[in-house]
């Protein structure tokens, strides 16, 4: 199948990736990471998270890391804000490109355990939430499916079942006017094949054919790569990734288990099968192995240790 000319990666890593670090980051070390980001061409970073420091103290400096960071013209910086009070928050710092998401996740139990909602609660605060933010004056025109290939605490999640999901927050934007541009299927964690990535993105297409799609994907049991390039010859042009494989959900099993996939790991997934990202992949590499330094441990992306193969056939062609 013919791969896509190009794709649009969002990295998370300034965001996913502190927010489930056990180690203290500093805030100073926070918007070096941001600042270097920005040197390796993304149309997005997403910076940080502003939600309640009591249950997530990793991003209590929130304002303070916008603060800190230079824009890059050309690059949108977002960040994840979860109630009226984190859009405030994050309105409120003047530096931030708002978007407003509507999301549901796929998984009862784990809906309950990440939200303490059930499916139908979350939709109800959906719906109350979509005029929050047209208060706000911020657009809204993506939707988003957390767990949608399976949940360490349900199982397999079916691929109908999440269609169905999709339908009714459609619907919801319909009924209030929202032009949905963007659909994310969120791989939460990780289990994702090629096979699953190719039924549920075939049937998003079949029924949203005019919507782009994105992967949000998790590396937990090693086949983030994999279901990247699977995606690739669905004709998926949106991703998510984490510079390193920073992040990861809390909830996606053994400790140590792998973040999201690796930004760099997939940019040279995609530059050596003729698709281009804009990423400076040699820039990146030097970001990847600095966020390692930063957060103080080893970081699972492969690519950071085994180099850019275009880089050795430069050196060996000269």
């Amino acid at each position: 199948m013919a791969l896509p000319r190009k794709i649009a990666i969002h990295e998370l890593g300034p965001r996913e990736g502190m927010q489930i670090e056990k180690n203290p980051v500093s805030t100073e070390d926070k918007i070096r990471l941001v600042d270097l980001l920005s040197e390796c061409n993304f149309p997005e970073i997403e910076v940080t998270s502003f939600v309640s420091p009591k249950w997530v103290p990793q991003m209590a400096d929130a304002e303070q890391v916008v603060a800190g960071f230079t824009r890059r013209p050309g690059t949108r910086y977002t960040a994840i804000y979860l109630n009226t009070q984190g859009i405030a928050r994050a309105l409120a710092t003047g530096k931030l490109d708002m978007e407003g998401v509507l999301s549901v996740t796929a998984s009862e139990a784990f809906s309950k355990k990440n939200t303490n909602r059930t499916i139908e609660e979350t939709f109800a605060e959906t719906e109350k939430r979509i005029p929050v933010l047209r208060e706000y004056g911020i657009t809204t025109d993506q939707i988003s499916v957390m767990a949608a290939f399976g949940c360490n605490y349900q199982g397999m999640v079916e691929a109908e079942h999440v269609v169905r999901l999709v339908a009714r927050l459609m619907e919801m934007a319909e009924q209030h006017g929202l032009p949905i541009s963007l659909i994310q299927l969120a791989d939460t964690m990780g289990w994702a094949t090629p096979s699953s990535i190719r039924r549920l993105v075939g049937m998003v297409q079949d029924r949203w054919p005019d919507q782009v799609i994105n992967l949000h994907l998790h590396d937990t049991r090693g086949l983030g790569i994999a279901n990247a390039y699977a995606a690739l010859e669905m004709g998926v042009t949106d991703f998510d990734s984490a510079v390193g494989g920073l992040g990861g959900c809390p909830y996606a099993g053994f400790k140590g288990a792998a973040g999201n996939i690796a930004t760099e790991d997939l940019v040279h997934l995609c530059h050596e099968s003729g698709v281009e990202t804009g990423v400076d992949l040699d820039r990146l590499l030097d970001v990847a192995r600095e966020a390692e330094a930063i957060v103080g441990h080893d970081l699972p992306g492969k690519v950071m240790r085994g180099g850019n193969l275009g880089a050795y056939r430069l050196q060996h062609a000269a």
